[in-house]
């Protein structure tokens, strides 16, 4: 081998050198960069250690409405398929569906043109009948002319024709079909001309002012809900208007289908808004702590044992994060009550909760309400 080649071999070494020395100090400069959230911060032992920027909440004792959610449907609180109490034809309709009525309005006319000719008969035999009672009552109380059976035969015989008359009455006046309660005419089932008989439903008068609005409560809260409780209502198809209303009704038995008992609420309804088989959302208030420590469950963080809170603390060298092991109450939406594991003042991690660790070092960064 000569000196030329000797010497290009060194130079390709020393090359080699310089490149693998260049890779290890850019591979140690990007190893240091800090963690996305977190900083680098000088560690007790002078190196460096990594820092979790978080945001905290102060808890504090505040009022918790615990709500018992429920699916409700609505109902009309008078719903009745009329129907026709004489035979006859439809003569006359005085109403058309979807109006209001009131109590008694006449919503169609039945022809009473033979049971009127009858009740005309009828009338004229009760006054018969009675004139000749007064005159034998006279006669035999007065002046004691006839004989007592007559005297009871014209008396039974009044009695019998005015109890006719009556009934006769009675029918001429049900062929006029009226509203039984103040509500809407839903539905009409017949047209002039219409041959209807006895029990044929003409109609359907449904009164909307109040609704029902009925639900199934889970067995669970059986000793939670009571009559006179005040429920909150709200459906999805009218945005974000919210309504009150008592509860009348609580069922005394479980269906044993779905293990729910049944309550009714009263609502009012004057404008019409709610119509009967609409969905509603419903609320009733089961409890009421005026004193809790509420956290949103987002600051919760699930532990093979339970749940635990991370808490802003500090010790000698800076803020540091601390676990505390919780006993949880009730919840309602996002939030949940703590019964134990935390004290008033404690500043929970809300926002980084996931990224740290108990002894973590920690840097806030703001502070939520």
């Amino acid at each position: 081998m000569n000196r030329f080649e000797g010497g290009g071999r060194a130079r390709m070494r020393k090359s080699w050198t310089f490149t693998a020395l260049g890779l290890a100090i850019a591979a140690a400069g990007c190893g240091s960069a800090p963690a996305e959230g977190s900083a680098a911060g000088q560690g007790p032992d002078g190196g460096f250690t990594r820092v979790v920027n978080v945001e905290v909440r102060s808890v504090q004792p505040e009022r918790f409405v615990e709500e018992i959610h429920l699916t409700a449907t609505v109902t009309a609180s008078q719903d009745v398929q009329v129907a026709a109490e004489e035979s006859g034809v439809v003569r006359e309709i005085f109403v058309d569906k979807g109006a209001h009525v009131r109590a008694g309005d006449p919503l169609l006319k039945i022809d009473d043109q033979i049971l009127r000719a009858q009740v005309d008969q009828a009338r004229a035999q009760a006054d018969l009948a009675g004139q000749t009672w007064e005159r034998r009552k006279r006669l035999w109380e007065e002046d004691s002319v006839g004989s007592e059976m007559s005297y009871l035969e014209a008396k039974f015989a009044a009695e019998q024709t005015a109890a006719a008359l009556k009934s006769l009455a009675a029918r001429l006046e049900r062929t006029t079909v009226r509203a039984p309660f103040d509500g809407v005419l839903d539905e009409r089932r017949v047209e002039l001309g219409t041959m209807v008989s006895p029990g044929q439903v003409v109609g359907r008068v449904v009164a909307l002012d109040p609704v029902k609005v009925r639900a199934g409560v889970p067995e669970r809260y059986a000793a939670d809900v009571r009559p006179g409780a005040v429920a909150s209502v709200t459906f999805d198809v009218l945005g974000d208007r919210a309504f009150t209303a008592p509860i009348h009704y609580v069922g005394a038995t479980v269906n044993p289908q779905n293990r729910t008992f049944p309550i009714e609420a009263s609502l009012r309804n004057p404008d019409g808004l709610i119509k009967p088989e609409m969905v509603a959302n419903v609320a009733v208030v089961r409890r009421v702590l005026d004193s809790a420590l509420v956290v949103p469950q987002d600051a919760l963080v699930r532990v093979e044992n339970g749940y635990v809170a991370f808490v802003a603390d500090r010790d000698a060298n800076g803020p540091v994060a601390r676990a505390r092991q919780l006993t949880l109450g009730p919840s309602e939406r996002n939030l949940v009550v703590v019964a134990g594991g935390i004290a008033p003042g404690d500043r929970i991690i809300v926002v980084g909760q996931k990224s740290v660790a108990d002894g973590d070092r920690i840097n806030v960064v703001g502070t939520r309400d």
